[in-house]
């Protein structure tokens, strides 16, 4: 069940939800606007020009109230909301319709676990000929959370608990792979 936007409210007052900061206007009729924060890192070049994933790959990160991505490049960024999901609550990450108009594709896996608690990393990308100004602050997608049949049996406790800022990739730690 996709929550509405009185039930939003109402967790949020109760704090069994939690967003810091949010303002009353980022709460829309089945969603919570996120807004882009001022953290943006871009994975560094490699010597041999391979990512792999079995080793840890270097970002260079920035904080910038504004960052110009260029036609086709690739940064991550980072939500200035910080979350405290109930084991009880998923919520799916969705970009906006008229930055999606513009070129500007935005991505974060597109699923938030129940459990999870930190800022949301954002991988965005520009498909556009013409560059990109991101502003911090500015609206760049929603939330929209659902509610689960029964609390979580494992809620998230993973390698990206607690994240703030654009977090890189951390694949190099999965355990199945190696």
């Amino acid at each position: 069940m996709i929550l509405s936007d009185k039930t939003i409210i109402r967790m949020l007052e109760e704090k069994t939800l939690l967003i810091e900061p949010v303002e009353k206007a980022q709460i829309q009729p089945a969603s919570v606007d996120i807004r882009l924060g001022n953290t943006f890192s871009v994975v560094e070049d490699s010597p041999s020009g391979i990512i792999t994933m079995q080793n840890a790959i270097r970002y260079k990160t920035i904080q910038a109230e504004k960052y110009l991505l260029l036609p086709g490049q690739f940064v991550l960024a980072t939500t200035q909301e910080y979350f405290v999901m109930p084991d009880n609550l998923t919520a799916f990450v969705e970009g906006r319709s008229s930055l999606g108009r513009m070129g500007l594709f935005i991505q974060n896996a597109g699923w938030v676990d129940p459990g999870f608690e930190g800022e949301i990393t954002l991988e965005l990308f520009n498909a556009n000929r013409c560059a990109i100004e991101l502003q911090s602050g500015r609206r760049v997608g929603q939330l929209v959370f659902a509610q689960l049949d029964e609390k979580a049996l494992n809620p998230y406790k993973g390698k990206y608990q607690g994240q703030t800022g654009a977090t890189g990739s951390r694949v190099f730690m999965d355990k199945e792979t190696r």
